[in-house]
């Protein structure tokens, strides 16, 4: 099921937040959409392993790692991790690297830039805290959606599975 961005925001204006658009897609899915967990960290991806190591069950991992463009929070081993443990897609307020990579596989992956120096990796981040960045907040439990237009959030599903 993919109902474009656009058409929420036609059907739904009143119940979703835009995010702003500065995001650019790496994944080798470019729709995808699911209730959100959030992870909260800074130029440390140890909480990004951790959320990918579980099942994803369809879930969006949103990374809020304070929008640094010192190094990449997410690669191709993590996402084919998230993708062979079922998640739907990881929104990155950051970089991610192995960009060439990382569009084939079936994993839906937005992110602010790219940068070939991996994160440290010191345990230090939070999970499933509120967190607030390109213009909108966003919490646990959300659902979020995300194509080659843009990504929107909700508090419920807003579609049929």
């Amino acid at each position: 099921m993919s109902v474009p961005t656009t058409d929420l925001c036609d059907d739904f204006a009143d119940e979703l937040r835009v995010m702003n658009p500065m995001f650019r897609d790496f994944g080798g899915r470019v729709r995808f959409h699911g209730p959100v967990t959030t992870v909260k960290l800074f130029e440390d991806n140890s909480a990004v392993r951790e959320a990918l190591s579980e099942p994803g069950e369809g879930r969006v991992l949103v990374v809020d790692g304070g929008g640094s463009m010192r190094c990449a929070l997410l690669g191709d081993n993590l996402a084919a991790l998230g993708q062979k443990n079922g998640w739907a897609g990881v929104v990155v307020y950051g970089c991610v690297r192995d960009s060439a990579e990382l569009a084939t596989i079936d994993l839906g992956v937005k992110a602010l830039n790219v940068h070939p120096l991996k994160s440290v990796k010191k345990g230090i981040g939070e999970r499933d805290v509120t967190v607030t960045f390109a213009g909108i907040t966003i919490q646990a439990g959300d659902w979020l959606y995300a194509d080659e237009d843009g990504i929107v959030v909700a508090r419920n599903s807003l579609v049929q599975a």
